[in-house]
């Protein structure tokens, strides 16, 4: 299912899904209406419980139930407006060599011994369509092409081999990054902190982790060119293209099987030492190679000022679109 958050025609959220493609209707069906209320109205309510919402789904044939809206009567919004937490990691080794030579600084070696997540703002979250200010007096404005996943279930010290079940869905992320704030602020060795604090883009859709199975790839040396090193791990992927447009232009093209850590890893170290998971958690892939301009030291495109449309298209979930303001 691709699950979305829409504002109806009188202006109310409310949670459903779309359409399959090729519906001769295309739109969204509102959950909350097909069901006479059995279903919830909201995301994370219907992420809480979704085991035995699901259930109701497939008893009542609610999947194929016709359009409520047409997508050109709603306005999409971040499929979940509200996570309960959001960590970021730093998963691509390619991104973490093109970023430390952009910065002057070599990768530290705990990075190649556990995956590295910071805590972002879980209150500054944008939808497809959403408008992207610009902070004031930033002169480096930069985009990250991400994956994320949300969590569906409660749980603590959750194993690698074990993580799989714990994922809800997918959906596209764009790490909004201030590069000049953040260049400054890292002199102290703390983490990011304003430069990383004020837009996280994630959408169109969320894809329930059952219709992500089918890109499931098992990872071989041949996707992983000098100076990539092998991953030690789990050799579990999903095998998705990934790429980044601004004003129509390709500035950026990867893929997420490049990952060095995988989500199943993300979580057993998020959840270690007794931490507990919760539904509508999100975790943050971290950028796929070359996928933020400070890779190539803004050479492939000038920083982002307003008017700039960024799009980020990750194969099986959709396109995120927002405009710089």
């Amino acid at each position: 299912m691709k699950l979305v958050t829409f504002l109806t025609p009188t202006q109310q959220p409310r949670a459903g899904w779309l359409t399959a493609d090729g519906d001769s209707s295309p739109g969204v069906v509102d959950m909350h209406a097909i069901s006479g209320g059995q279903l919830p109205a909201d995301m994370l309510s219907f992420i809480d419980d979704h085991e035995r919402y699901r259930a109701l789904i497939r008893e009542n044939n609610w999947e194929t139930a016709r359009v409520t809206y047409l997508t050109s009567e709603i306005k999409l919004l971040a499929p979940l407006p509200n996570p309960r937490s959001f960590r970021d990691y730093i998963g691509f080794e390619m991104h973490m060599l093109n970023a430390s030579r952009s910065f002057g600084h070599t990768i530290g070696p705990a990075w190649y011994e556990m995956p590295i997540f910071y805590f972002t703002n879980h209150q500054a979250i944008y939808g497809p369509g959403d408008d992207i200010k610009r902070p004031a007096k930033e002169t480096r404005l930069d985009i990250e092409l991400e994956i994320a996943c949300i969590i569906g279930k409660k749980g603590s010290d959750i194993k690698a081999g074990e993580a799989r079940p714990y994922i809800f869905g997918y959906t596209i992320f764009n790490d909004w990054t201030a590069r000049a704030i953040q260049r400054r602020e890292m002199e102290v060795p703390l983490g990011p902190h304003k430069g990383k604090d004020f837009a996280n883009a994630i959408g169109p859709c969320i894809v329930t982790a059952d219709e992500m199975d089918a890109y499931r790839y098992t990872i071989t040396e041949a996707d992983f060119a000098d100076p990539l090193r092998f991953p030690p791990g789990p050799t579990d992927r999903l095998d998705l293209t990934m790429q980044t447009r601004i004003n129509g232009v390709t500035v950026c093209e990867g893929n997420y099987k490049t990952a060095f850590y995988n989500f199943e890893q993300m979580i057993e170290r998020a959840s270690e030492n007794g931490v507990n998971l919760m539904p509508g958690d999100i975790l943050g892939s971290g950028t796929v190679g070359w996928g933020s301009l400070i890779e190539n030291n803004f050479s492939v495109h000038r920083p982002l000022e307003p008017g700039d449309v960024v799009e980020l298209e990750i194969e099986g979930i959709g396109t995120l679109t927002n405009t710089v303001v």
